[in-house]
């Protein structure tokens, strides 16, 4: 089937029944998942998915309808109710479509080679990885390991004569494996991501940290509440970029639901700090020639070493801003409307080496877990509970669960006394290890 000859097709039948614009989003593929638990094989799944979403403009009004079902006359159908909506929607200026006829060159984002790897070899990384996890001393179960796959295909064309398409590829397997000792119960678990299957992580590697965090947690110690150095470990990046990427979200910054909406231009962090949105990073996980609405991605300096220097719009909050899209229209597939999203978000990496942070840190807490929000992309206030290790005289004390740590996003960014240069791209959203230099800390 020639997707694109359909979408261009299904773009002039709505137009043939009154629409004033179009646009059609195809999207096709397929996913396979594998479980494993204890050296055999719990569950395989397998599918294939296909479904067009369609957005009509009718004098100044927008609907939307979608079909999982591609045959001809599920689209006239998914046609029909869509012109149907938007004759009884309410008119909204903003309501328009992005006429980028640019597409960005990206490059790794299909690896035909997955589909030929035999099914055996894949399964075969998850078994090695959970076998090498269950033999570190003080492991005592697994919590399960599995491999997962996939393939897209996406095509976006529109009234405005826009039309790209676009092929992109996942692999990856992963573990969690349960450490014992008395009544303590502690769990780790890692996984490996990437593009092309030639590029994944050795199972030694990904059993290696599942284990180390799993065991690693025995024994916890409580601390007093003070303040102290946090040193913020890559595995709680989350933590400090998921409130930023809220804050910088345009239709936040419209209403003012953001801490961030009058600091553009301003010096936010530490000069230290660098946040990037690359949409076209090669084989980066949330890479993409174009976004849910067909707009270039492209790759923004968000954080430009602690100056504030941009937000995320798709094409209708950025009418509405005055601005233009930058290309970060999301969908969640083709049964939803395009929103607003980050594509590989992270920190950029720094000069200093993670050890020599942890051995420059008189006393601390070195943070490997947060539970909670982290930073209120609303008014900014940080908080959550915490687990990690404490330091002492730079060395690793021991374990420790059951903290809070709190403050103020202002604390945190401009705060930030060193960065490492231990940036992994193994998620779309990371950051390398970097240290806080004060930070309130609740314990007993």
């Amino acid at each position: 089937m020639d997707i694109k000859s359909l979408s261009q097709a299904t773009v002039k039948e709505c137009l043939r029944k009154g629409a004033d614009a179009a646009e059609v989003y195809i999207e096709s593929g397929r996913s396979l998942s594998v479980e494993v638990r204890n050296g055999e094989i719990e569950t395989v799944e397998e599918a294939a998915s296909q479904g067009v979403g369609i957005r009509v403009f009718l004098g100044g009004r927008m609907a939307f309808a979608y079909s999982n079902d591609l045959a001809e006359a599920s689209l006239r159908a998914a046609v029909d109710r869509a012109v149907g909506f938007a004759k009884i929607t309410t008119a909204d200026p903003n309501n328009v479509l992005p006429d980028d006829p640019g597409s960005a060159e990206v490059d790794g984002l299909y690896d035909p080679a997955i589909a030929s790897v035999p099914l055996e070899r894949k399964i075969g990384l998850a078994l090695e990885a959970e076998k090498r996890a269950l033999a570190v001393s003080g492991v005592s179960k697994s919590a399960g390991a599995g491999w997962s796959e996939g393939e897209d295909e996406v095509v976006i064309a529109n009234s405005l004569g826009l039309l790209k398409g676009s092929r992109s590829s996942s692999c990856g397997f992963s573990v969690s494996v349960v450490a014992e000792k008395g009544e303590q119960k502690t769990t780790g678990g890692e996984s490996c991501g990437r593009r092309f299957f030639a590029d994944l992580k050795t199972p030694a590697e990904v059993a290696a940290k599942a284990a180390r965090d799993a065991v690693g947690m025995l024994d916890p110690r409580p601390v007093r509440t003070q303040r102290a150095p946090v040193v913020f470990d890559p595995d709680a990046a989350g933590a400090l970029l998921g409130g930023i990427l809220g804050a910088i979200h345009g239709e936040r910054v419209l209403q003012k639901a953001s801490f961030l909406a009058d600091k553009l231009g301003r010096t936010i962090a530490s000069e230290l700090l660098s946040i990037i949105d690359d949409g076209l990073r090669a084989k980066g996980p949330a890479s993409a020639p174009f976004d849910g609405e067909g707009t270039a991605c492209q790759t923004r300096l968000i954080i430009d070493k602690g100056v504030l220097k941009g937000f995320l719009y798709n094409a209708a909050v950025a009418k509405r801003a005055g601005t233009k899209s930058t290309g970060n229209a999301a969908r969640g597939g083709f049964s939803s409307l395009p929103g607003i999203g980050a594509h590989n978000f992270y920190a950029a990496a720094g000069s200093a080496q993670a050890a020599d942070i942890l051995a420059s840190t008189k006393s601390g807490l070195w943070l490997k877990e947060v539970t909670g929000y982290g930073i209120n992309p609303v008014n900014g206030q940080f908080s959550g509970g915490a687990a990690g290790f404490w330091i002492e005289n730079g060395k690793i004390a021991f374990p420790v669960q059951g903290l809070t740590v709190a403050g103020t996003a202002e604390e945190i960014l401009l705060g930030i006394d060193a960065v490492a240069d231990d940036l992994d791209f193994n998620r779309g959203r990371t950051a390398p290890t970097f240290r806080v230099k004060s930070l309130q800390i609740g314990g007993e």
